[in-house]
């Protein structure tokens, strides 16, 4: 389950991933199957050899990119989440969902 998100903010990030730039959407997610996770930031390219390129930069696999059209992303979750958003300046992601 998602929520947490405007639909500004989803319009936004999937323009972004469109135009085949790396987009950041974080929202609140909750899911029995990872304990402890509250949030989940979709990166998202539709240039795959891009994400693939933002996967190995950041020491991620990209074997687990989603390849949905039109919308393609890895999912972050965790202290993997908090590593990337950090390293990416995207503080105002860790302020609003307490990372």
């Amino acid at each position: 389950m998602a929520f947490g998100v405007n639909r500004e903010q989803l319009a936004a990030w999937k323009e972004k991933v469109s135009l085949g730039e790396i987009a950041y959407l974080t929202h609140y997610w909750i899911d029995d199957r990872f304990p402890g996770v509250t949030s989940v930031t979709k990166v998202g390219c539709a240039d795959l050899e891009r994400l693939t390129d933002w996967c190995t930069r950041h020491g991620l696999s990209p074997r687990y990119i989603h390849r949905r059209a039109p919308y393609p992303h890895f999912d972050l979750m965790g202290a993997k989440q908090k590593e990337v958003l950090l390293r990416e300046g995207l503080y105002e992601h860790m302020e609003r969902f307490r990372l």
